[in-house]
């Protein structure tokens, strides 16, 4: 069920999920609209418990009316107050129906996507869209994580994605790997506009995000950011600040010469090792 809420991120609005036979679970409920709650209650039936993606503001903030007006609990990683604490590879059940919880951090670092293993339906707020790409923003958004969690969803073979927002996809895995691919490519392109000068944000931007207008710049940038984060944190790019102007730059990588493990800048030891050598000198 499509929650009145659209926008830039939300495309037409959140899409509120409804499981199973009476008791249902209903899974984001979106913002606390009480039009929008009354008719989950009408279409599910009965339900039987509340299930939160994550708690970004429309996605969660009608789970706990909806769990006043229907006397359930709410279950999220990150609960609301009074809601129920969830765990990556539990299993939740209301009636008959059984969903899994799949820990899909990323986007933000409380998201969980749901399986219902019988239909290989997968259920995956913000992490997979039906139409477009993910927003990875730091600090909450982290693209290391995000990357390692398409990847685990894509091993779960899932038949269909039941999206946050857009429609509903029938190929799921080729939706997985078209992400993955995206990410890559997305990647690529922001090595070779780095080049060989320190370059901003700002500059990158245009280059990477050509052809998009320019309204989307600011939420481009931190998806370059992201992706940025996650070359220095291979050693693969470093940042120096001058006058407050923070500029990036491609660097070769480098690997610690205790481990192997990838280093930042000028480094000769990752943050473990160099944790080790202080530790044993005592």
């Amino acid at each position: 069920m499509l929650a009145p809420n659209p926008g830039v991120r939300e495309l037409e609005g959140t899409n509120t999920w409804i499981v199973g036979e009476p008791p249902a679970f209903v899974i984001d409920p979106g913002p606390e609209h009480e039009g929008h709650l009354a008719e989950v209650v009408r279409a599910a039936g009965r339900v039987g418990r509340v299930v939160l993606t994550h708690d970004h503001p429309d996605h969660a903030p009608g789970a706990m009316r909806l769990a006043a007006m229907t006397d359930v609990p709410v279950s999220a990683i990150r609960p609301p107050e009074g809601g129920e604490r969830m765990r990556d590879a539990e299993r939740l059940r209301s009636g008959t129906t059984e969903l899994l919880v799949v820990g899909t951090p990323g986007h933000t670092p409380d998201h969980a996507a749901l399986f219902l293993e019988p239909d290989r339906a997968l259920f995956t707020g913000d992490a997979v869209l039906g139409r477009g790409t993910s927003v990875i923003d730091p600090p909450e958004g982290d693209l290391n994580a995000y990357l390692r969690s398409l990847h685990r969803m894509r091993e779960l073979g899932p038949k269909t994605i039941h999206a946050g927002h857009g429609p509903l996809v029938l190929d799921a895995v080729a939706k997985l790997d078209e992400y993955i691919a995206h990410r890559a490519e997305r990647e690529r392109q922001i090595v070779v506009a780095l080049g060989t000068d320190a370059k901003t944000i700002d500059e990158l931007v245009p280059t990477v995000y050509a052809g998009y207008p320019e309204e989307l710049h600011e939420l481009a940038g931190r998806s370059v950011l992201a992706h940025l984060l996650k070359l220095e944190s291979e050693g693969r790019a470093d940042k120096r600040t001058t006058d407050g102007v923070r500029r990036w730059r491609a660097i070769e990588p480098r690997s610690c010469e205790r481990c192997g493990r990838p280093v930042k800048g000028r480094s000769k030891l990752c943050g473990p090792c160099s944790l080790a050598v202080l530790q044993e000198s005592g």
